[in-house]
């Protein structure tokens, strides 16, 4: 960290993410608890509230001493509204804005409140941009200090949304490393022979493909135990369940829920499965191949980068059970093979994905802004404040 910064003020970080607790809202919780000791940063939480927001998840990060707010999130308005509030309040030097949509309403709020730099965070490489919404994404754009892509994928996403190229950049996911330090102690052929899948349910995840992979490997007399290890919206999980019910398959695949102990279970388990329609760079598929699971993804944007197919995990194609239900058999019935996926894996998530890396690279990039001029702000909105 640059020593006249940390000779200066704390530098105030404000990150604002949704409240639905996905993989954007835990780099955004990590990025906070990386700087937590540092007296160069002061950082604040600002969470959108969803109808799944856990209010036991937000009373533990409060308990862990960060400060953390909720904003409406029933309206566009109400939610511009109180981040400004909350924005003219705390004075934040950077607003990092992460994800769709509110990336849009964090910097509408942030130019409002005249927040001196704005950051874009852009987590997945399939977003429902609308028309408009692109336009109002771009307009945006040219107030917005930077705009980073969560993997290299999701930089060539932006570049091809017509974002401009010298203010993108990307910077990878990354985890707590130190959660899976004794991975090693637990033998691939010493774990439970079955499947973990650490997802929430959204219509992004594509539980539905594993569990039709499983009745496939069931009816070759395939046994397997799954877990599903993840929350999320309650249609979703319903449906999966009476898929499960249809493919008779009740005793074979458990819903675990919210999994507060994720890095013990992924370290019990030999193969941990990402089945998923579209990605950024996920968090997940990182701690699996941490734990020393043998890994198996959906080729997609963002899944593609991190599994060198044959070498460190297995690609698949995305939405197809038979391709999923090859690869599973292929790890069950050859644990020397498996044992090497995961050992290669292993080594790459401790080379690559680590949140140390990760940290620092936001922490650099916060530094640097700091040196540069204020971007110019909108003529209407200086008329207005």
């Amino acid at each position: 960290m640059n020593s006249s910064l940390a000779a200066q003020r704390p530098l105030k970080v404000v990150h604002f993410v949704t409240g639905g607790f996905t993989g954007s809202t835990k780099v955004a919780i990590d990025l906070i608890r990386a700087v937590k000791n540092n007296p160069a940063f002061s950082s604040m939480l600002v969470l959108r509230k969803k109808s799944s927001t856990d209010q036991a998840r937000v009373n533990q990060l409060q308990a862990e001493g960060i400060s953390l707010k909720l904003v409406a999130g029933w309206s566009h308005l109400a939610t511009i509204v109180e981040l400004v509030r909350i924005c003219r309040e705390y004075q934040p030097d950077i607003l990092v804005t992460h994800g769709f949509s509110e990336h849009l309403w964090g910097r509408y709020a942030g130019l409002i409140a005249r927040v001196p730099h704005l950051i874009h965070v852009e987590h997945n490489s399939r977003e429902r941009y609308t028309p408009l919404r692109l336009l109002q994404a771009r307009w945006l754009a040219h107030y917005t200090d930077k705009i980073i892509g969560c993997s290299e994928g999701v930089r060539s996403r932006l570049l091809e949304l017509g974002f401009p190229a010298h203010k993108i950049m990307a910077i990878n996911n990354g985890i707590q490393l130190s959660d899976y330090a004794n991975a090693d102690a637990v033998p691939l052929t010493e774990r439970i022979p079955g499947i973990i899948m650490p997802a929430r349910f959204a219509k992004q995840k594509d539980h539905e493909t594993l569990i039709r992979a499983v009745a496939l490997l069931r009816d070759k007399n395939i046994i397997a135990p799954v877990l599903f290890a993840g929350a999320g919206n309650k249609r979703h999980i319903a449906k999966a369940k009476k898929l499960v019910d249809e493919l008779q398959l009740n005793g074979q695949i458990h819903f675990a829920g919210h999994c507060g102990n994720l890095p013990f279970l992924l370290m019990r388990h030999q193969i941990c499965v990402l089945s998923t329609r579209y990605e950024g760079m996920p968090l997940a598929l990182a701690e699996g191949m941490a734990a020393g699971c043998a890994v198996i993804g959906s080729a997609v944007i963002g899944v593609q980068e991190m599994i060198i197919h044959g070498s460190d995990g297995l690609l698949v194609k995305a939405q197809c059970a038979y391709a999923m239900a090859d690869a599973i058999e292929i790890l069950l019935h050859n644990s020397t093979y498996a044992q090497i996926l995961a050992q290669q894996g292993r080594q790459r998530a401790l080379a690559e994905f680590s949140l140390d890396r990760m940290a620092q690279a936001y922490e650099q990039l916060f530094s640097d802004l700091q040196q540069t001029a204020l971007p110019a702000l909108p003529e209407q909105l200086l008329l207005e404040n």
